[in-house]
Order: C-alpha cells, then sequence, then structure tokens
C-alpha cells in the first residue's frame, strides 16, 4: 500500500494564520468574528474530539497513509491535550473558532508540522457531526441510567402504598378510588416508554460519519469501518451527503427529551397539588422545599415547580433546532453550528429534573389517612354501583347507569353519601337491589374488586412492581 505521507503539506497554516487561511488576505472583522466563533460552547466536545482524532489518526497510519513516526507523535500530542483539558491548563483561544481548530492549533505547538497531516480525508464536517453524535450518544445513555434510577425510585414508594387508598381522578373531579401505589405506578410505565424511546434513538443514531469528509467522501484508501469500530458505532454511515448534512439524531434525542420533560411536569404538578392544604395527602421534607421571605409559614414546593417549568426548556430546545434544519439545502451550512447550545441546554436541564425528580419521590411522606379519607368522596363508588346492578340483577349497564346517577341525586338531597344511603332509598330505584349491595360501595371494597390486569387491586399492583423490579434489574 502506498505511503501518502507526502500529500500533505508540511505547514499549511503558520503560526497566528486561520488553519483555512490561505484564499484570504485580510482577518475577519470583529463583529464577523465574534458570531463565527464556537469555542465558547463547543469546548464541551473536547473528549469527543479527541476520540475522533486518535481513532483517525490509528486509521490513517493502518492505511499507510501517514508514517507511524508522524502517527505516534499525533497521538502522544493528543494524549498532552487530553491531559491538559483534564487538568484545566488548556489554552482554549477564540481565534480558533471551534474546538477542532483549538485542538490542532495546540497539537502543532506541541508536535510542529506533523499535527497537519492529521486532518488528512477528513474535514470539519464530518468532524463535527462525529463528535456531536458521539456527546448526543452518551447523553441518551446517561438519561436512561437516570430514568432507571426515577423508576425504582416510584418502585420502592409504591410498594409501600401498593394498597394505600387515594381518590382516582378525571378531570380533577374524584372518579373512583384507586391505590396510591397503583398510581405511581402509571408514572413507572410512562418513565419505562421515555427510556425506551432514548434507547430507540441511540440505535438509530449510532452509525459514524467520520470519513464523510466535507460531503462528497476521500479520495484516500481510508477504512471507515475501523473508525466506526474504535469508536462504538455498530456501523459507518452509508452517504457522505447525509453525513453531514443532517441532525435528525439530536432532534430525535430532543423529541425524547421533551416527551421525557412532559412526563416528569405531570408529576410534578400533582406533588405541587398534592402539598397543598387543601389535599394534604403528601408531605416533602426540607431538602426540597423552601421558604418565603415575608411569609414565615410557608413552604413551597419549589422543587417540583422547577421541574414542572423546564418542560418549555425542552420544547424550547427542540423547536429551535427544528427551525435552524427546516429550510437548509444539502449538505452544511454555517446555521448548523446553533445545534449544540439548545441540545447542550436540554440535557442539562433534562439531568437535574430527573435528579431532583428522583430525589422528591424517595423523600416524599404519604398521608395515608388522609387519602383514605378522600377516596370516597365525590360519590366515587357510584360506578361499583351500577356494576353490581349488572353483575347481581342483570340490568343492563346503561339502565344501571340511569338508576345510580338518580341514586347519586337522592344523596344530595338527603346529604349523605352512597354508603350511607339508606336502602329503602335504593329500592324506590330499583325494589331488587339488597343489602349486599352495601358490600360493594365502600373505597376499599371498589379497590379489591379491580382484578382485572392491569387494574387497581392491591395483588396486581404487586404483580407490575414485581414485573418492573425484574426488568430494571
Amino acid at each position: 500500500m502506498t505511503d501518502h505521507s507526502s500529500d500533505a503539506p508540511e505547514d499549511p497554516a503558520p503560526a497566528g494564520q486561520a488553519m483555512w487561511g490561505g484564499r484570504f488576505s485580510g482577518k475577519p472583522a470583529e463583529l464577523m468574528q465574534a458570531i463565527n466563533v464556537s469555542i465558547g460552547f463547543d469546548r464541551r466536545l473536547a473528549s469527543q474530539d479527541l476520540a475522533g482524532s486518535r481513532a483517525h489518526a490509528a486509521m490513517l497510519r493502518k492505511q499507510a497513509i501517514i508514517s507511524s513516526e508522524d502517527a505516534a507523535a499525533i497521538l502522544g500530542g493528543l494524549d498532552t491535550i487530553g491531559r491538559e483539558i483534564e487538568a484545566g491548563s488548556f489554552p482554549f483561544r477564540e481565534e480558533f473558532e471551534d474546538i477542532h481548530m483549538n485542538v490542532e492549533a495546540r497539537l502543532r505547538e506541541l508536535i510542529g508540522p506533523a499535527a497537519g497531516r492529521l486532518h488528512t480525508a477528513r474535514s470539519r464536517n464530518d468532524q463535527i457531526a462525529l463528535d456531536f453524535r458521539m456527546w448526543v450518544r452518551e447523553a441518551c445513555d446517561r438519561t436512561g441510567l437516570q430514568l432507571n434510577a426515577l423508576q425504582k425510585a416510584l418502585l420502592a414508594k409504591a410498594e409501600a402504598h401498593a394498597a394505600t387508598l387515594m381518590p382516582g381522578f378525571t378531570h380533577l373531579q374524584p372518579a373512583q378510588p384507586v391505590t396510591f401505589g397503583h398510581h405511581l405506578m402509571a408514572y413507572v410505565e410512562m418513565f419505562g416508554r421515555d427510556a425506551a424511546r432514548f434507547a430507540d434513538a441511540r440505535l438509530r443514531m449510532n452509525e459514524s460519519p467520520l470519513g464523510a469528509a466535507a460531503l462528497a467522501g476521500s479520495p484516500f484508501p481510508i477504512d471507515r469501518a475501523m473508525t466506526a469500530k474504535a469508536l462504538g458505532f455498530d456501523r459507518a454511515t452509508a452517504n457522505s451527503l447525509d453525513s453531514v448534512a443532517d441532525r435528525d439524531f439530536a432532534l430525535e434525542a430532543l423529541a425524547c427529551a421533551t416527551i421525557c420533560a412532559v412526563h416528569l411536569s405531570r408529576l410534578a404538578e400533582e406533588i405541587v397539588i398534592w402539598m397543598t392544604p387543601q389535599f394534604g395527602f403528601v408531605a416533602l421534607s426540607d431538602a426540597f422545599t423552601t421558604g418565603s421571605s415575608i411569609m414565615p409559614q410557608k413552604k413551597n414546593p419549589d422543587a417540583a415547580e422547577l421541574v414542572r417549568a423546564k418542560a418549555g426548556r425542552m420544547l424550547a430546545s427542540f423547536t429551535q433546532l427544528v427551525v435552524v434544519m427546516k429550510g437548509l439545502p444539502l449538505t452544511y451550512s454555517k446555521d448548523m453550528q446553533e445545534d449544540k447550545v439548545p441540545t447542550f441546554e436540554a440535557f442539562d436541564a433534562l439531568e437535574l429534573a430527573l435528579g431532583a425528580m428522583a430525589g422528591m419521590v424517595a423523600d416524599l411522606t404519604a398521608n395515608a389517612a388522609r387519602m383514605a379519607s378522600a377516596a370516597g368522596a365525590g360519590f366515587s363508588t357510584a360506578t361499583d354501583l351500577a356494576d353490581w346492578l349488572v353483575r347481581e340483577l342483570g340490568l343492563p349497564f346503561r339502565d344501571a347507569h340511569h338508576i345510580t346517577g338518580a341514586a347519586v341525586k337522592r344523596c344530595e338531597a338527603l346529604g349523605c353519601d352512597l354508603p350511607g344511603l339508606p336502602l329503602a332509598e335504593l329500592q324506590a330505584l330499583e325494589p331488587r337491589i339488597t343489602a349486599g349491595v352495601h358490600d360493594v360501595l365502600t373505597p376499599s371494597a371498589s379497590v379489591a374488586s379491580r382484578t382485572s390486569y392491569g387494574g387497581t387491586a392491591p395483588d396486581q399492583v404487586r404483580a407490575q412492581i414485581k414485573r418492573w423490579k425484574e426488568t430494571l434489574a
């Protein structure tokens, strides 16, 4: 195989000149520099950039595109840069625009002209597509671990309250009694789907764009499969234009983050509601609440409120990137530099929200007596009466529904609840009703009767807890 080392110029960017400056005789205006520079935020991609460069250098050496001596110098210099970044001593400089040029400039300072050979057979276009894809992939992995931790916190709380009665709501009105454990398990299911979405998105994004170069591929005999494997990808991307042009992997991850944030926001909203004196269902310790600067009695669920608010940031980030991408012709445009900030911000917010929610769930104390008292409010066992009429008397459900509605109306007139409605009043509506009807009209009887798969009966709740424990293990 031919050694292509001599194909690269010895010193393509002398000191003080931009890496791309050969075509230009003047310097960028200050405003151009200000709008163009990205090192302030893409420095977060340093570890991914170094990993990609190591893999690329190793491949160039194997393919005899650069010499073993140059490859060794490059890899040694990259290791030095890695240590400098870890120690906080790396000189990030705006004059070099972005993380790629900062690394290359520092590499030149460390090892001399051989540094210029590293960029053989690649472009900043495939470099940034690689770095950003790796960062998003890692963010999906971190989010999956956090979702696992949140689900485990919910499972522990649900197991402790598998039989704790509470009202179930529709339209935020009492509907039917459920258990607190069953309610919490609903969120285990939601966050389970969120985790599956992130995992699915990760599978789709796990293709390496390195080697697509600027847009058309490379004339050098590169081995894209080698670099893909070295960087943990399943394969190399199959179209060089698509490789550098799209950010759908980031959009999909942001869409997953947005849906997850909606689920977090709904649970946060319920915690806020449940903590009000009007509900009094749960309490949070001082660890997840704050006080008021003027009202000394206040204990505010600020952590929950902030989690609720962060859903807006996730949605805004998704929308921002969609708008950036929607009108771009193939392939790369500088607009795409705006892909990173919203993605970084979204995942920073999601990481905080998931951690805070897991902490709140573990910290939360349920007021079982208050929940049980509320479980029978609003004639919540009316459906149980209708079901009894169908099951015991053979009435069509619509007829049973009508009789039950009339019974509720009679309760309102007498100022009592359904379990307290005298048998004579019920028999005035349907003479065949027996005293046995009162066995199904308590919240505990209602909950115990819901034994269908996925229902709120405590045994069903415990079965789902067992299933999820095995899944998450």
